[in-house]
């Protein structure tokens, strides 16, 4: 970049009208935006503890965590569909035996699961909503009791079997929880508002 920008200046390139133009509007806009945000600062105790509350209050459904599923798979890989019988059969049988013995779950994810990041953690995928789970997968975990174990659940990619670990219901975020993410909501409205004020007195 600065071999071609020394090239563009030998050359007289700054002069030219349109990139004068040009550098002048990019100028004057950083310069603008500059300005605004120091004349619109938040004062640094904004929001107070009760401003906080009371945005929390009042966007209180804005706060509910969807309901969270723990799940573990162990995955079989579908490279080719010639392979359908043979994976399909090998996905029945682990889940024969994980049914059969839930507490080896882990063991068998580690041992046969080819989705190798979780299978290093005995198959656990983490804590995460429905929605995040494969199309397929949803339903078999939603008929699940926790610690129980599913049929072979076929996907675009091959045959997983599924675990749930654990479930947490849906529930309210606390204001400690969600403190950080207000507060620079909060800030950032009251900027806007102070640049809009600032403006309009200008105008005035």
């Amino acid at each position: 970049e600065k071999a071609v920008l020394e090239q563009a200046e030998a050359q007289g390139w700054r002069q030219r009208p349109q990139v004068e133009r040009q550098t002048r509007a990019a100028t004057e806009q950083i310069v603008f935006r500059d300005y605004l945000q120091s004349v619109s600062q938040v004062p640094a105790g904004y929001p107070s503890e009760a401003e906080l509350q009371q945005a929390y209050d009042a966007g209180k459904a804005d706060w509910v965590t969807p309901p969270l599923y723990r799940v573990s798979q162990i995955f079989l890989a579908l490279a080719s569909p010639q392979e359908l019988d043979a994976v399909r059969k090998q996905a029945q049988e682990l889940s024969q035996k994980a049914q059969a013995m839930p507490a080896q779950f882990a063991s068998l994810a580690s041992q046969y699961s080819q989705a190798a990041d979780s299978a290093q953690r005995g198959g656990d995928t983490g804590l995460q909503p429905l929605q995040q789970l494969l199309p397929e997968a949803r339903s078999a975990v939603m008929r699940l009791k926790v610690g129980g174990v599913s049929e072979p659940v076929q996907s675009a990619a091959g045959f997983h079997v599924l675990k749930l670990i654990e479930q947490q219901p849906s529930r309210t975020a606390s204001l400690e929880e969600v403190r950080e993410r207000l507060t620079q909501a909060l800030r950032a409205q009251r900027q806007e508002q102070i640049a809009k004020a600032y403006l309009e007195g200008m105008l005035d």
